[in-house]
């Protein structure tokens, strides 16, 4: 039988039930337990999915000695406890975007994987999809000459309802965090393939926003960040607008256009092409980055086969600590120049 990594759920919602869908598919891994705090829920949602094990509280579930690694699917304000709680119990941890709400939540988790020797790995599926490796590479190779300027959004309309998880202030709602991680995340990547590195840190973060009246977070929000070499990123993200969601990259010797960056569809193969106009150029030239699989079932794939080869961390352009970490540091920048802070964070 071919090796494979034994999984726990910690949550029930609806990206639980994407990465049991992308499971399915994946070589090397099987959701064998999920937990949730109700047991009615965990029992409902382990017989929709055919899995072994249900557990009425996250405690039972990182208990569970068949699982062997825990994927966080909880809202974003939970995840620093469960990862570290996890890592404590010898899990490894592949937590759903955003790691956590700041960035001193997610040194902890980091903290704890390493204390603990644990693979850790943060859920940006987008990442893992062949596509975002032909952009590294395309970028890298000087395939527009040198990198200059970046655009990209990330946002949605969602009716308001204070106590749903996009608008409440309890649950970290708001864009920056929910999708506004991923523009962010791509400027980054992008910014470190043109210098040659992994991934690239700002050294400046400027941005505005319109904060929500009644919950306070953001409703939408842009920033614009300036990296080392002089690129700069125009980045943006909305709950209550819907936004282009594209990719634009501009260099001295032409720009790559990606009308499906995210490639988040949840069921069924990606849609995922890369167009690269180069200056003089008649016309761009298309990469195709079709697989048959979700972005869910790679993303799958790579931190199982990571984990049985012993590492402690994906390999780039996946989500590993050191990036996860900064990452945060870039969206705890973009939300104090909103002046997005959370009431959980005042209290603390």
């Amino acid at each position: 039988m071919k090796p494979c990594v034994n999984w726990g759920i910690i949550g029930a919602g609806g990206i639980a039930k994407a990465f049991c869908r992308g499971c399915r598919s994946a070589s090397n891994a099987k959701v064998v337990a999920v937990g949730s705090r109700s047991l009615g829920k965990a029992r409902a949602f382990a017989a929709e999915w055919d899995i072994a094990a249900s557990h009425g509280s996250y405690e039972a579930l990182i208990r569970d000695p068949l699982v062997q690694a825990v994927y966080i699917a909880t809202p974003h304000p939970m995840h620093a406890e469960w990862a570290i709680k996890a890592a404590d119990a010898g899990k490894h941890l592949l937590v759903e975007k955003p790691i956590a709400v700041n960035s001193a939540e997610a040194e902890a988790i980091v903290g704890a994987a390493r204390k603990n020797n644990v693979f850790l790995m943060e859920a940006f599926m987008y990442r893992s999809h062949p596509q975002t490796a032909s952009l590294a590479r395309l970028v890298a190779n000087g395939a527009i000459g040198e990198l200059r300027m970046i655009q990209t959004s990330f946002g949605f309309r969602a009716g308001f309802n204070a106590n749903s998880r996009i608008w409440n202030n309890s649950l970290a709602g708001g864009g920056i965090l929910d999708v506004g991680c991923y523009p962010v995340s791509m400027s980054r990547l992008l910014a470190g393939a043109a210098a040659g590195k992994p991934f690239a840190d700002p050294v400046s973060v400027s941005g505005h926003g319109r904060l929500h009246p009644a919950t306070g977070v953001d409703e939408y929000a842009a920033a614009t960040m300036q990296f080392p070499d002089g690129v700069v990123a125009s980045v943006a993200t909305a709950v209550s607008v819907l936004l282009e969601n594209v990719l634009r990259i501009f260099g001295t010797e032409g720009s790559i256009f990606v009308p499906n960056p995210w490639v988040y569809e949840r069921e069924g193969g990606t849609n995922a092409r890369i167009f690269v106009t180069r200056h003089g150029a008649k016309r761009a030239e298309e990469t195709v980055c079709d697989t048959p699989e979700t972005s869910f079932t790679i993303e799958t794939n790579i931190a199982s086969k990571a984990i049985l080869a012993g590492a402690r961390e994906p390999p780039p352009p996946s989500m590993a600590p050191a990036d996860s970490l900064g990452n945060m540091r870039a969206l705890d920048a973009w939300r104090q120049a909103v002046g997005l802070v959370y009431e959980m964070e005042k209290k603390a």
